[in-house]
């Protein structure tokens, strides 16, 4: 807009006889007022409203037709790529382009490394060779239809069964919209009938009408979102274990790492750390063929986010009593660096995980001996004099060229917990 000058006040007219106001009165006088020219300075330019308004629109369309020209160049730089991927979900980009999202691709595979064939080779001695088979959403549906189909009538004593209900036609309608809706959601509002769902009884049977293997990443973050703050921890734990986990490891064995959005539905569903715990970490290491990439992924989320300590001392007990694979060292390792004041019991049971090596003839892999390493630097102080000399005697018998003697460094200059008991500090002994 042109930059306007104050206009000069106009001289004050001078009241002229009665009778020649009244003549004037009687006809029509035109008035003497003069439009006024906006003048621009020399020294300040300005562009008037519609020639400005006119600049834009041409910028708008020239940016548009760039784009235009842009889209047509990447879209045929990037044919042989999309044959590559096949169905793989549009939101890819979406999430690579995000603000929030990272710059590096860490933030998505959790720092891991590149995975050569000996560390697969390494991995797979430490696995289990008969897994058993991870069972799904669809899975449990279908076989409590088939119940119902063979006892009609008949009702489920366990609470944490799935009632099931005869649905009307209509209400199938419905959700059927719905899973069309999730199939294709990329940002924004979700149905009103979806963020009901957690509210309702039969709320797995209404879930399996909106086929969840078919959402798009996005849908899936949202759903997190919805389940974890409207379930209680139980259903919580199985919507996490039926459905979010088998996306989320489907997702990295299929393109070798982890789409932004399931990474952030992970990070949502520690808002319930006992049903995160229950229904993914553990399920996942009691499987047997957890890989080092979902391990490190996951982990990486254990590592980043807040977690109770009961809740991180109880899943640290069941990994210790596990069977041992690979991944249970990472998980290990995370929950020992975050430095929690473990219950004696816990400790006890870490030491004796490790002392579980003692004669075994496998060469264990670089994972364990850093998962002893940063055992014995947290919690030198917390375990006995017996524990320590069984630990020292364990690394003559499994030793690494570069890490063995830090941790018997740390083993020997510790102070066990019994030392501090028997003797305790020289003012409390002269209180006595």
């Amino acid at each position: 807009m042109g930059k306007l000058k104050k206009l000069k006040m106009a001289k004050k007219e001078r009241l002229k006889p009665l009778h020649q106001q009244i003549e004037e009165f009687d006809f029509a006088k035109p008035t003497g007022r003069e439009k006024q020219r906006v003048r621009v300075d020399d020294d300040e330019e300005f562009v008037d409203s519609r020639l400005s308004e006119r600049i834009l629109h041409q910028a708008r369309k020239q940016q548009q037709e760039l784009e235009d020209e842009e889209g047509v160049t990447e879209l045929s730089l990037s044919v042989k790529k999309i044959t590559k991927l096949g169905n793989r979900d549009d939101e890819d980009d979406d999430a690579l382009s995000d603000d929030n999202a990272p710059e590096t691709d860490d933030f998505y595979d959790g720092g891991a490394p590149d995975v050569t064939e000996e560390d697969e080779r390494a991995m797979e001695l430490f696995m289990n060779k008969n897994p058993a088979r991870q069972l799904t959403l669809a899975d449990i549906i279908m076989e409590k239809l088939t119940e119902k189909q063979t006892e009609l009538k008949s009702q489920f004593s366990d609470n944490e069964s799935i009632q099931m209900q005869d649905i009307d036609p209509k209400v199938k309608e419905m959700y059927q919209g719905v899973r069309d809706v999730l199939m294709k959601y990329r940002s924004g509002k979700v149905p009103k009938a979806f963020k009901i769902i957690p509210k309702l009884k039969n709320w797995e049977q209404l879930l399996y009408i909106t086929e969840p293997y078919k959402w798009t990443a996005a849908s899936m973050y949202m759903a997190t979102r919805i389940f974890a703050s409207n379930l209680k921890e139980k259903m919580a734990q199985r919507f996490y274990n039926l459905v979010l986990l088998p996306r989320v490891r489907d997702d990295i064995a299929e393109y070798k790492r982890l789409n932004f959005h399931l990474y952030q539905a992970l990070r949502k569903a520690l808002f319930k750390p006992g049903a995160f715990m229950k229904g993914i970490l553990l399920p996942l290491c009691e499987s047997g063929m957890c890989t080092l990439r979902e391990a490190i992924i996951v982990g990486s989320v254990v590592a980043r986010n807040s977690i109770p300590m009961l809740h991180s001392a109880a899943a640290l007990l069941k990994l210790a009593e596990m069977d041992y694979t690979g991944a249970n060292s990472i998980f290990i390792r995370i929950l020992l660096d975050k430095k929690y004041a473990l219950p004696y019991r816990v400790v006890d049971a870490v030491v004796f995980h490790f002392l579980r090596f003692e004669r075994d003839k496998r060469e264990l892999p670089v994972l364990w001996h850093q998962a002893f390493l940063t055992f014995s630097q947290r919690y030198k102080g917390d375990i006995s004099t017996e524990q320590r000399e069984s630990l020292l005697t364990l690394l003559r018998h499994q030793s690494h060229p570069t890490i063995t003697h830090e941790i018997r460094r740390e083993l020997q200059n510790a102070k066990c917990r019994d030392v501090e008991i028997q003797n305790p500090p020289a003012d409390t002994m002269v209180l006595e």
